[in-house]
This record gives structure tokens, C-alpha cells and sequence, in this order.
């Protein structure tokens, strides 16, 4: 089948919460109704981070109590983005190669919006921090798509850790704004940054041996 031909409509993760979301998943996708199809869910992601961007504008206006909105929007992104591939795939529909382009397109858009709104609620010496950290986990990304270019397997999740894991850090990072304001996270921001370019650094070189090894054997067997 087209589908089994693309690697990329095969991703690949071990995070912690990895078993449940499956046995979430085949609970709910036949449940799902008719009319909202994979492309659907795809592109709620430009709603959903329009509306995160929002909430925090409006939190930024004095009142946290509008993180609350960003979480909620946090979680219905974490939904759509979830359930879009599997929705094609239980009903035979989805569009492949669009869907791995314009999910993993609005990932980083969804990144992007997350970042924005919390630049609009930190003091503007936070910024340059918030960009780091941009930088980082887009590294995060650039190396998973780098590394299913070499070895056609396409992993989302890395040390346990995935992007559902992240979704409950934010949520959790914006209740504790809600509650006791953003002095702390200001201070713990630039370690959040350094830690994160550790781990990217750990990851790339584990990607780079992984696929050093590959070349290796490749030659080994031309010979």
C-alpha cells in the first residue's frame, strides 16, 4: 500500500504515557463523528494557537486567570494533533505525506505561538532567554527530521520524554504563573534553556554515532 511506502506515516515513540494515549486511542477514534475528518483536526491547530497568543495577550493585560484559556487550547492542540493521523488511518483516509508535512509544519507553529505568549506575559529581560529556547527545542525538531532523512525512522519522543510530556510542562508551568506570578519562572528560565541545549547536544551526538554505524555497515557490505 502507498501508505506502508512512507516512513513517515510510521512515527516512532517510547514516552511514558506512550501505552495509555494507545488504549485511549482505540477508545475513542471510532467515536470520533463522521464529519470531522483528518485534515480537520490537522489545520485546528491555527485556531488553537491564534487563541493561546490571545489568552495571553489578555493575561498579560494583569490578570493570570486568562492562562487558564492557553492551557485549555494547550490541551484541545494536544487532542487534534493526536488524533488526526489515526483518524486516516482507522477510516482509510488520510492524505500521507500532506498530513506528516502539515502536522509537523504546525508543530512548530504551535512552538512558535507557545513561545509568543509567554513573551508577551514575561518582563522584556526575558526575551532573549525565550528565544534560546525557541532555538533549542527547534533543534529538537531539525534533528528529528534530519535523522529520519538518514535512517527513515522517525522518532518523537527522546529519553522517555515526548511531546505529550510537554504539553502537561506547560499546562503545569502556567498554573504555577497563575498562582505565584512569574518571578520564578524568570529566574529558572536560563537554566530550562542551558538543560535543554545539554540534552539536544546528548541527542545529536547519539543520532550522529547511530547513524555513523550505519554507514559503516553499509561499506562493510559493499565490499
Amino acid at each position: 500500500m502507498f501508505r506502508e511506502q512512507f516512513a513517515g506515516a510510521n512515527k516512532v515513540s517510547s514516552s511514558i504515557l506512550s501505552p495509555l494515549e494507545r488504549r485511549m486511542a482505540r477508545r475513542v477514534v471510532p467515536a470520533i463523528p463522521s464529519w470531522l475528518g483528518t485534515h480537520h483536526l490537522t489545520m485546528l491547530t491555527l485556531v488553537w494557537c491564534a487563541l493561546i497568543v490571545f489568552f495571553s495577550f489578555l493575561a498579560a493585560g494583569g490578570d493570570r486567570r486568562w492562562l487558564w484559556g492557553a492551557s485549555l487550547m494547550i490541551f484541545c492542540q494536544y487532542l487534534t494533533d493526536f488524533f488526526d493521523g489515526k483518524v486516516g488511518k482507522y477510516r482509510n483516509t488520510g492524505l500521507v505525506k500532506w498530513g506528516f508535512y502539515m502536522d509537523h509544519l504546525l508543530d512548530y507553529v504551535f512552538l512558535c505561538s507557545v513561545v509568543a505568549g509567554y513573551a508577551l506575559i514575561l518582563p522584556a529581560n526575558s526575551q532573549r532567554h525565550l528565544f534560546f529556547l525557541l532555538a533549542v527545542f527547534g533543534g529538537f525538531m531539525v534533528n528529528s527530521f534530519l535523522a529520519f532523512a538518514a535512517t527513515e525512522k522517525f522518532s518523537i519522543s527522546h529519553m522517555g520524554l515526548g511531546p505529550t510530556e510537554f504539553r502537561i510542562a506547560l499546562i503545569t508551568l502556567n498554573t504555577l504563573v497563575i498562582f505565584n506570578g512569574t518571578r520564578r519562572m524568570e529566574k529558572v528560565l536560563p537554566y530550562v534553556a542551558a538543560g535543554g541545549l545539554l540534552v539536544l547536544c546528548l541527542l545529536v551526538y547519539r543520532t550522529q554515532k547511530e547513524i555513523w554505524r550505519r554507514d559503516m555497515e553499509g561499506k562493510r557490505n559493499d565490499e
